[in-house]
């Protein structure tokens, strides 16, 4: 029985230590993205304790090494983009509107947060488990999801949907690409140029694709939303 009562204090322990190293993590990754903002995507270790308010030695208790923090600044990356492209995931109002929506979220996103892009380019490859990349990871998110909607949409109107796929991935190339040479080199363009250039090249893509099928679409009339929004398994 005393056995039983010490290995249950033991448990407790455990299970709180956990807790409170959890929280002690994400609380130093909210602190390496704030440092990151402030000092740009090559922010050191030191820097990073700094923003903390602990020393490094500190932050070593909580991660291994560098690319133990680097992994978790990743994937704490990966969640905050994922919430500021809720459009893209939940389209809403006319083809028109869906474009301009998702592109100003996503142009608007990496123009507020162009030191953190700039760090995940540099660091999370080598970071993340298996050398996932954060930023191709959250591509293919989207790219997966658009390529579900334009498959039904595909198959709605009787067109080939075998098009699904390399359309999709091919608009989130061209979007992430030329916004991400944008933010290093603008030309005098302004975000919101630059989102209506690519809203207006990502229609006519589409609309190009729809009319070789002898379908003409009105981008300016609400499109009938599928039953479900929610990804088939398997798909994303």
């Amino acid at each position: 029985m005393a056995t039983s009562s010490a290995s249950r204090r033991t448990d407790g322990r455990t299970a709180r230590w956990a807790g409170h190293r959890e929280r002690r993590r994400r609380e130093f990754v909210d602190a390496a993205l704030r440092a990151i903002a402030e000092r740009g995507p090559e922010v050191s270790i030191e820097q990073v304790a700094e923003a903390a308010g602990v020393g490094r030695t500190r932050l070593y208790k909580y991660f291994a090494d560098a690319t133990d923090l680097q992994g978790a600044i990743a994937d704490r990356a990966v969640e905050l983009i994922t919430a500021e492209l809720a459009p893209v995931w939940n389209p809403r109002g006319t083809p028109t509107q869906m474009i301009q929506t998702a592109i100003d979220a996503h142009t608007g996103w990496l123009a507020s947060h162009g030191n953190l892009y700039r760090y995940l380019t540099m660091h999370s490859l080598t970071a993340r488990p298996g050398g996932q990349n954060a930023i191709t990871d959250v591509k293919t998110a989207i790219a997966q999801r658009l390529t579900w909607l334009f498959d039904h949409y595909l198959r709605e109107f009787g067109l080939d949907a075998r098009v699904a796929e390399p359309i999709a991935f091919g608009l989130v190339g061209l979007v992430e690409s030329s916004t991400a040479r944008w933010l290093e080199n603008p030309g005098g363009m302004s975000r919101a140029e630059l989102a209506g250039h690519l809203a207006r090249w990502v229609w006519q893509l589409l609309d190009g694709t729809l009319r070789a099928g002898g379908v003409e679409l009105d981008p300016h009339r609400p499109l009938a939303l599928p039953d479900s929004l929610a990804v088939p398994d398997g798909s994303g």
